[in-house]
């Protein structure tokens, strides 16, 4: 996580102090190359909520409640939270699950309780909570006893039994959307997902530009770059534009003769190189063919079946 999005933990205590990001590290959704058919979904699903509140009043509903974001690693599942927050103009409080967990007893439960405390004193209010399946476990796959009642305390803060969650939307993010139990998925809680692809073609080349902006450069052809880089994450193009210039530095040290970073470059550092993504997809895969009996991991056979080639099967659920 980006040092200047952690919260603070207070020196004089153990327990979390949750500030808001920085207004200054907010964006918006034209700041996210691409995923034009995710944006239009979560500008319907979460965005239009807080923006129009007396329209959806007429239908009985109402901004915020829970998301759960899921797709590989490395896919910017949280700058795409942030960018919601942006559209919304909510508060955002960016959270990793260390600075929710706590080795003394009751510490965690505490955390929690001043967490949604915090979020609720500045409405409208985004909390992202990254690696959410840390927390919301199946209880099956739980090794210590002592996390129910942490469970318990954060299911009970999402349900908003003591308190008003309206306007407060809850976005829990993670790699891994089956292992996390049923109970978050109830309906109020995360009956909404939201799956994040690898960047398309168009993102690609939009990431590429952002990263090599500032570099010594000639002659680089993006959309070269994105036509060969199908299913890289970000973090992965981040790794091929990182090493690329690592080895322009090393050849000007070794030769001391300066040049630029030039197309040959990251096209060796590309066909070096090989998505992150890709063994994310084959454990998802088995998933989506024989646990996809409710339909929420739709979007990911969608996925799967445009742009990896999986088919269906007869006997499980990837249609």
């Amino acid at each position: 996580m980006d040092e200047p999005l952690k919260n603070r933990l207070t020196e004089d205590s153990t327990l979390s102090h949750f500030e808001p990001m920085s207004e200054r590290y907010k964006i918006t959704f034209a700041e996210i190359g691409g995923l034009e058919k995710l944006k239009r979904e979560a500008n319907l699903k979460i965005i239009q909520p807080f923006k129009n509140p007396e329209l959806f009043k007429r239908f009985k509903k109402q901004a915020g409640g829970g998301i759960l974001l899921y797709g590989p690693p490395g896919c910017g599942k949280s700058y795409f939270a942030r960018a919601i927050a942006g559209e919304c103009g909510a508060t955002f409080f960016n959270v990793g699950i260390d600075q929710i967990l706590d080795m003394y007893v009751g510490n965690s439960e505490k955390n929690l309780k001043h967490l949604f405390q915090s979020a609720r004193n500045v409405k409208p209010a985004i909390l992202f909570v990254d690696e959410i399946d840390a927390l919301g476990r199946r209880r099956d796959l739980l090794r210590h006893t002592n996390m129910t009642s942490t469970i318990n305390a954060f299911l009970a803060e999402l349900d908003g039994v003591e308190s008003d969650n309206s306007d407060l939307l809850i976005i829990g993010a993670t790699n891994a959307p089956w292992d996390v139990d049923s109970a978050f998925r109830r309906p109020g809680r995360f009956d909404r997902t939201l799956f994040i692809p690898p960047p398309d073609e168009h993102a690609r080349e939009e990431i590429f530009r952002l990263l090599l902006e500032g570099i010594p450069s000639q002659n680089l052809h993006l959309s070269e770059l994105a036509k060969l880089t199908p299913h890289f994450s970000g973090a992965d193009l981040k790794g091929v534009v990182d090493r690329a210039g690592e080895a322009v530095i090393e050849e000007i040290l070794e030769v001391e003769e300066g040049r630029v970073l030039l197309q040959d470059d990251l096209l060796k550092e590309i066909s070096d190189s090989k998505p992150t993504t890709m063994e994310w997809f084959e454990s998802a895969k088995n998933v989506v063919e024989y646990a996809n009996e409710n339909g929420i991991y739709d979007e990911l056979a969608d996925y799967l079946r445009h742009h990896l080639g999986s088919k269906g099967s007869k006997m499980g659920f990837l249609r």
